[in-house]
């Protein structure tokens, strides 16, 4: 403790120009890495830079008894950021960003790193909004076909066609696998190849869900039957 650092330059926007917080006031911080709230003191601010000293830690976020592993098809703009958020929200451990065979636009590389690291901006804002102080896992975007070479060995998959619904599946371990699709779902190609891979099928409900409302729908609901929703 009282170690001092500067804060990144996004940070300090939010802090000076948008809260309007001055030298003097206590802020809350955290690194993402080791599960611990630290609390601060401004020590200096300006329109460009802001510096805290660390005054005491937290006690650790606890470690989730289920680890809720989501891979996703790459979604246009909004709807992948608020699919992104919402399940951080919700209490995903990590984020498989998909490439599959009806992802609307095809991304060059230079393109997609930007998307990463705008990704990762979301993800942080989303620990920050609901309090977590782990950060979840961003994993490189990868082609769906490359991802279920080696899926977890217990990994649903959305699909409104399966037979049966989440509460028909037997319960997870420490680690579960949800793959869910782009806009349009998943091909029937790939619907076949994630059978092969291992990953079992479900279905919600009767109703049809968009790409970014099927993650929070899913996250939630496998939180109240196997994970810390109370």
């Amino acid at each position: 403790m009282g170690s001092e650092i500067d804060l990144p330059a996004d940070v300090v926007r939010h802090l000076v120009q948008v809260l309007r917080m001055r030298k003097g006031q206590e802020i809350l911080l955290f690194n993402g890495e080791d599960g611990i709230d630290y609390r601060a003191e401004l020590t200096e601010t300006g329109k460009r830079h802001a510096r805290t000293r660390i005054l005491s830690g937290g006690d650790p976020e606890p470690l989730p008894d289920l680890r809720i592993h989501l891979a996703l098809g790459i979604s246009r703009g909004e709807r992948m950021d608020l699919a992104i958020q919402k399940a951080v929200e919700l209490g995903v451990s990590s984020i498989a960003p998909l490439v599959t065979e009806r992802t609307q636009r095809k991304l060059t590389p230079d393109r997609l790193e930007k998307k990463v690291r705008h990704w990762h901006k979301i993800i942080i804002s989303a620990c920050e909004q609901s309090g977590r102080r782990w950060l979840p896992q961003l994993d490189a975007p990868q082609d769906l076909d490359d991802w279920l070479k080696n899926p977890l060995p217990q990994t649903l998959f959305l699909d409104p066609e399966a037979r049966q619904c989440l509460t028909e599946v037997s319960r997870p371990e420490q680690d579960l696998g949800l793959l869910i699709g782009p806009e349009g779902g998943f091909s029937e190609r790939e619907r076949t190849l994630a059978k092969e891979a291992g990953c079992t099928g479900v279905h919600l409900g009767p109703r049809i869900l968009r790409t970014e409302t099927a993650p929070m729908a899913a996250i939630a609901a496998i939180q109240v039957l196997w994970g810390d929703f109370c």
